[in-house]
């Protein structure tokens, strides 16, 4: 671990604000066009780890995230899904969601959110939304776009099965999730612009992945769109947590480490992501994520 790392690392745990010298790779404030939070695989629940997974950590873990948005102070943040994992009951269920969510809002500015297929355990989609909250025209709104700064930002929702119909209280197979032909139809139309575009989503459009269980199902045809365009930058992803990088097609599909993974308070996964006036990305990585220079080649 690398002396900088080791100082964002500490003010994870500690709370101290960071000095300037202590985040290089974060570009000054005045060359930053947009800058946002990100986290994702919480899977937060009072339950007992399993393997590498402490459920009940999330909650601390996301506290030190939020710490860290709040005095960066991004545009805004978003959790990639898997927000909460599952309890016994619908109820337990929605009591863990109640608790992350309330976490999570605690950041100050717009907070989002993406769907993931443990969002749908053993509740609906309409559970989930009637618990969360996104922000003004994205609310309730399983797929949405939203823009800042001229730069353009769509989220996508792959829980589906191969018949269109939706994920829904555990009715899935999750290595099998698909964009219908209505979503994939509207994401056309959502390229239209002239904007530099950002595509979010849980299940990953990296076809590099496909042995893993986590690509999602129609991805070839995905990513044929967006690159039809011409005008998307990055695809931020979740799911697999060891987290991956790939770049086809002029465009970089950056996975996101699971927050679950690991026992504080040496593991933790966040970053802050920032996009300059040339559309560089840079992902500016907390404990298991590693900063990453996403350059724009196209």
């Amino acid at each position: 671990m690398d002396r900088r790392h080791f100082l964002k690392v500490s003010h994870g745990i500690a709370g101290a604000l960071l000095c300037d010298g202590c985040s290089s790779l974060l570009s000054a404030s005045g060359s930053n066009i947009v800058r946002f939070g990100l986290v994702t695989d919480l899977h937060f629940a009072h339950r007992a780890k399993s393997g590498s997974r402490y459920y009940e950590q999330s909650v601390a873990k996301l506290r030190d995230a939020i710490r860290v948005f709040n005095e960066q102070k991004p545009d805004f943040i978003i959790e990639l899904g898997d927000f909460k994992d599952q309890g016994s009951t619908a109820t337990d269920t929605l009591a863990f969601l109640d608790e992350i969510e309330a976490e999570y809002q605690t950041f100050n500015g717009p907070a989002y959110h993406v769907l993931g297929n443990h969002d749908q355990d053993n509740i609906s989609k309409e559970d989930f939304f009637k618990h969360i909250s996104n922000p003004g025209a994205a609310n309730g709104k399983r797929y949405y776009s939203f823009a800042v700064n001229g730069v353009k930002f769509i989220v996508l929702d792959a829980n589906y099965k191969e018949d269109g119909t939706d994920y829904d209280r555990g009715n899935f197979d999750w290595t099998k999730a698909f964009i219908p032909s209505s979503q994939t139809e509207w994401l056309s139309r959502e390229l239209n612009t002239r904007k530099p575009v950002v595509i979010f989503l849980h299940q990953l459009l990296d076809v590099t992945r496909r042995k893993d269980g986590t690509v999602v199902g129609n991805a070839d045809a995905v990513n044929e769109i967006l690159a039809r365009r011409g005008n998307v930058m990055a695809v931020f992803q979740g799911h697999h947590h060891a987290g991956s990088y790939n770049f086809s097609n002029g465009i970089h599909y950056f996975t996101m480490n699971g927050m679950i993974e690991g026992a504080l308070p040496k593991n933790n996964s966040y970053a802050v992501v920032s996009i300059d006036k040339s559309h560089s990305i840079t992902v500016d990585g907390y404990f298991n994520c590693e900063d990453r220079l996403l350059e724009r080649r196209l």
